[in-house]
């Protein structure tokens, strides 16, 4: 099961958290070590739920829905800047405390976990980063991804059209990926005339925009904290930008899953838990 909990992030905006925990939760009791996970771009907390779960026979696990996605709040003048998304994750730890904490990130939600780990070693106890490049990725790719969402034949008559388009017809698509229209479809809700993600597209390439012209190599040398980086074979992180990433953070430690693509933990649920299990179970205190 999961229970939401609320909490308030930078400016006021409302964030929703939700708690994972399986009655009767063996081995985990007040006073458990947290864990907080960050989705992607585009993502929710409810793409953490099949990790989450596992975690929660030994750990709080927390997964927030982060700024402008799932059902925390989309106010359209909000910030969507990398502060804001920093300063609502450490809020979040705050109000639930969490702290000292492992963080848990994919993509987007990753240079948030190790932007916070730099600016507050005190919150954090170990860090996961999940197929997150540090460097610069460029106008070009910002403009790529406002065409991309143009392109969407939105509003989607069905989910089973949601699924079809993101898992095989979309042109970014290189063979067809079920699991990658499962996810999308998870981001979908039903609205008068169709289908159309819960959130706005606009917000999303303004929160990219806040981070794809600048390389993050210097946050990176500032995690204290024990540190591993996790890429999908087949996914956006490069093998050896990924071993620079290791080499530049002071406790570096790396993994790669098998047949996975940028969706590493959606992608392959098992082979993600044994990458990552054996480093959680080194963390001090975790």
């Amino acid at each position: 099961m999961a229970r939401r909990i609320d909490v308030t992030g930078a400016g006021g905006v409302r964030l929703a958290a939700w708690e994972y925990a399986d009655p009767p939760k063996p081995g985990a009791e007040p006073g458990a070590p947290g864990v907080l996970l960050l989705h992607g771009l585009m993502g929710r907390a409810s793409h953490w739920a099949s990790t989450a779960r596992w975690l929660a026979e030994r750990h709080r696990a927390v997964a927030l829905d982060q700024r402008g996605h799932g059902q925390s709040d989309k106010p359209p003048q909000a910030a969507y800047t990398r502060e804001a998304y920093v300063e609502d994750a450490e809020a979040a730890l705050e109000q639930l405390g969490l702290a000292p904490t492992v963080l848990i990130g994919h993509a987007m939600g990753a240079l948030t976990a190790w932007q916070l780990a730099a600016k507050r070693p005190d919150l954090v106890r170990g860090l996961i980063i999940c197929d997150m490049r540090a460097s610069a990725l460029g106008a070009t790719s910002q403009r790529e991804w406002a065409a991309w969402f143009r392109s969407w034949p939105v509003p989607f008559a069905t989910l089973a059209d949601v699924r079809k388009w993101f898992g095989g017809d979309d042109p970014w698509v290189e063979r067809p990926n079920p699991s990658r229209g499962a996810f999308y479809a998870e981001v979908m809700h039903e609205s008068a005339d169709g289908w159309r993600p819960v959130f706005e597209p606009e917000q999303m390439l303004r929160t990219r925009e806040s981070w794809v012209y600048d390389a993050h190599w210097e946050e990176l040398a500032q995690v204290g904290c024990p540190a591993l980086v996790v890429r999908g074979l087949d996914g956006e992180l490069g093998r050896a930008e990924a071993q620079e990433m290791v080499r530049v953070l002071p406790r570096g430690e790396y993994a790669e899953v098998a047949e996975a693509g940028h969706l590493v933990h959606y992608d392959q649920p098992g082979a993600w838990r044994a990458a990552i299990e054996p480093f959680l179970e080194a963390v001090p205190g975790a």
